[in-house]
């Protein structure tokens, strides 16, 4: 036992964004009223490191201020009484509750007390099985499909409008300025439109109505989830991968045949398997196997190391899960080039060819200078009329 704990242990390298940042950030923008029971560090993590829209928009996210006494002995009742005072206060859309790792091993009964306050206030709360020991990934990805299942409604389908759900927009995974304005461009390029945006830049109307959607698109692995529960309720199916310079045909064509046959499509496993140099992607295996299936069409293998905890169907055969620092060094160690996030490189061998692709997530916000929009075209025009 000792032994696999060490495996998982971390020496060199941080740790990915937590579970409670990620359910924080998946519901930042939705007018809702997000409550970490915690004493406080949840709260102040996720503000100084993990969210860099306080200093454009306004949230209701609360920390409850657990104490000693109320770890040990339960006060549940000052906790439902703060809530349904803040909810008669701001009268958000809903409550979600998330937990650290304190009232989790106290075995919290979350579930009752969303169910109480929910009965008194008349104000949809549900519960994000957070627990602090987690990445990003799946606290994002479950608050999502809490959400979905709290407010998406069954709507009449439109019949072959192209209507494109974005599932899995964070600033953990899309923290550049306009990014994702850049890839709802390239979606409507290639003739779709954009039913909702989960959830960046939409409101919890356009939320509700993704039942409507004729596809979904999992733009991360924070949206798989999401993507499972929209398929069982709806029968909607989703397509993987992003819509990079380079990638996009292939992403438009993945949707069409989504569409057309409603079976999941994920164009970027399909990628070669052969030639003598071996390059290295680290990071979300949807954005980290679009690229690599772009340079495999060079003749190049490429591979992709996900150490986040996303669905194993988001890699292909080829590819490795990992759950530590030391098998991410055993994964890379015999790479020609690796393409990681710039703090990877501490612990890459010394001789390989590294290329820097930031991941919030990952080093927050020590490079933000340096992020750039993935999905702007090169050859377009800024505003001011330069290349």
């Amino acid at each position: 036992m000792c032994q696999l704990h060490m495996r998982r242990a971390y020496r060199i390298l941080p740790v990915y964004s937590g579970d409670v940042s990620g359910a924080a950030a998946a519901l930042f923008e939705l007018g809702g009223m997000t409550v970490m029971h915690d004493p406080s560090g949840c709260n102040s993590t996720y503000n100084t490191h993990d969210e860099i829209r306080w200093y454009d928009q306004d949230s209701l996210i609360f920390i409850t201020g657990l104490t000693d006494q109320d770890a040990i002995l339960g006060d549940d009742e000052r906790l439902i009484h703060d809530i349904e005072k803040a909810c008669g206060e701001f009268h958000p859309n809903f409550v979600a509750l998330v937990n650290s790792p304190i009232p989790y091993l106290n075995a919290t009964d979350f579930d009752a007390i969303s169910s109480i306050i929910e009965e008194n206030t008349g104000v949809p709360v549900f519960y994000v099985p957070t627990n602090g020991c987690h990445d990003y990934v799946y606290g994002a990805g479950g608050a999502f499909r809490k959400l979905a299942e709290c407010v998406v409604e069954r709507t009449q389908k439109p019949d072959g409008s192209g209507r494109v759900n974005l599932l899995g927009c964070t600033p953990l995974d899309f923290p550049a300025e306009g990014e994702v304005d850049s890839l709802k461009d390239r979606i409507r390029d290639g003739g779709f439109s954009i039913g909702s945006c989960w959830a960046m830049g939409d409101g919890l109307d356009s939320l509700k109505a993704a039942g409507c959607g004729d596809v979904n698109l999992v733009v991360s692995a924070v949206g798989l989830s999401t993507a499972k529960w929209l398929y069982e309720r709806f029968g909607t199916p989703y397509v993987a991968g992003l819509p990079l310079p380079g990638f996009e045909n292939d992403i438009y064509s993945a949707l069409r045949r989504a569409m057309e046959t409603g079976e999941h499509q994920i164009p970027y496993l399909d990628r070669a398997s052969g030639g003598t140099e071996e390059f290295v992607f680290i990071g979300d295996p949807v954005c980290m196997g679009t690229m690599a299936a772009m340079k495999s069409r060079q003749g190049i293998r490429a591979r992709v190391i996900c150490p986040v905890e996303a669905g194993s169907e988001l890699i292909g055969e080829q590819d490795a899960m990992t759950r530590g620092e030391e098998d991410v060094e055993r994964e890379i160690a015999h790479a020609s080039e690796i393409v990681a996030d710039p703090l990877y490189r501490h612990i890459c061998p010394p001789d390989v060819h590294f290329t820097p692709e930031i991941h919030f997530a990952f080093s927050g916000r020590m490079f933000r200078r340096q992020l750039v929009d993935r999905f702007q075209k090169k050859n377009e025009e800024n505003e001011d009329g330069t290349q």
